[in-house]
């Protein structure tokens, strides 16, 4: 199983918007083939910190996922409500910070 840990931090008070935006994302990732499990989490004394957790068969259908159409709108439209992200792929044997 390969991890994927994604860390948002929404402009201030923009928090909400993000986790509206991410409701279709998270529904169309949820269906992908080699998806397991995905999950966000907001952090309770800070609303605009989010925290996405997944987990995926393998790495292919990681990189599958990065390139689906759904994830891609949601970057897209993430753009101006963010002020840092940060994304962990474990693998078993390794992490990597995209």
């Amino acid at each position: 199983m390969v991890y994927v840990i994604a860390h948002l931090k929404a402009h201030a008070g923009r928090g909400d918007e993000v986790v509206a935006l991410a409701g279709p994302l998270i529904e169309a990732t949820r269906k992908e083939a080699g998806c397991i499990g995905y999950e966000l989490y907001r952090k309770p004394t800070d609303p605009d910190t989010l925290i996405f957790v997944e987990t995926w068969k393998d790495r292919a259908a990681v990189d599958a996922h990065f390139a689906e159409p759904h994830l891609q709108s949601f970057k897209a439209a993430m753009a101006d409500l963010l002020a840092e992200a940060r994304i962990e792929v474990v693998h078993p044997e390794k992490v990597e910070g995209l």
